[in-house]
């Protein structure tokens, strides 16, 4: 008897409507809200699939071995995968991630082996994705850089899309997601419009002087390389007050427990459905909300 094994737990995850949030108004123009429950994978995030397929797809093209050192720059949720799939495969994986980042975060990546290294508040993202390439330029490790890495997007092809697509039956209109990486909408919305170029991909992005954990406005010097503008048709601002307010209201209405990141997209999805009717909109729940406790963001 074959078994399955932590890898075949990732993907296939559910895709539930919303029931209470704003239900009259969306309900008297036709329209249906419906979450993408990515929180459901085994290390609690979307960031599960491309983790895992970077990982592999290095394998199988011989550019890394188990007992090899990874290397990678993240805020948060890809770290956690990525030390879940190192760990899987054999691998030392070490993470550098700026120090603000949620405690939740730092322990759950620790826990499943990881060695972190955390840089200055100031410095963002973007100085711990200049250190990490320092550290290959010196010799430490591998770095897989989920910024420019295609597998990255190429799982979301493969999977996210074709999973979101059929539990639609294809009824999608609209698909809404935060932009990080930019690795969830750049994939799936390449397979939304091979299947119908009507669908509109709508990307959710911090107002200035918002700080989202998971959503970033990048400089464009450190726009991520695998984002293709061609596969977003708008681009929309949310607060951060917006968003902490949907992520509580998300779990308070309707149950799910999600970060704040999934709590913005659910907020542009609902700017959306104000001014649209007969709509299937798709938005990402990219994490669980048990990893933004100590924020603040949840009431005591």
């Amino acid at each position: 008897m074959k078994y399955l094994t932590i890898e075949d737990a990732i993907g296939n995850t559910p895709l539930v409507a919303l029931q209470r949030i704003d239900a009259q108004e969306n309900a008297k123009r036709g329209n249906v809200i419906l979450g993408k429950l990515e929180g459901n994978n085994p290390a609690g995030s979307v960031k599960d699939r491309p983790a895992l397929s970077m990982i592999k797809r290095a394998e199988e093209r011989g550019e890394i071995k188990p007992g090899d050192t990874l290397i990678e720059a993240t805020s948060g949720n890809t770290g956690i995968a990525l030390a879940m799939a190192a760990a899987i495969r054999g691998y030392r994986m070490v993470l550098i991630m700026p120090e603000d980042l949620s405690i939740e975060r730092a322990q759950t990546m620790k826990a499943f082996g990881a060695e972190l290294v955390l840089t200055p508040k100031s410095g963002g993202m973007e100085y711990a994705r200049d250190l990490a390439e320092q550290m290959v330029a010196q010799g430490k490790g591998r770095v897989l850089d989920q910024f420019a890495n295609g597998d990255n997007p190429r799982i979301h092809y493969e999977t996210t899309g074709p999973e979101i697509w059929e539990a639609t039956q294809g009824r999608i209109t609209h698909f809404v997601s935060a932009m990080g990486t930019t690795g969830t909408i750049t994939g799936v919305s390449r397979f939304l419009k091979e299947k119908n170029p009507a669908v509109q991909i709508v990307g959710a992005q911090p107002e200035d002087g918002s700080r989202i954990p998971g959503i970033r406005k990048w400089p464009e010097e450190y726009l991520p390389k695998i984002f293709d503008p061609k596969c977003v048709d708008q681009v929309v601002n949310v607060s951060q007050d917006d968003a902490e307010e949907m992520c509580r209201r998300l779990a308070r209405e309707e149950g799910i427990f999600a970060g704040i990141s999934a709590a913005g997209a659910l907020w542009v999805a609902q700017t959306i459905s104000r001014t649209v009717e007969n709509a299937t909109i798709v938005f990402v729940v990219c994490d669980r909300g048990d990893r933004y406790l100590s924020t603040g963001v949840f009431p005591a």
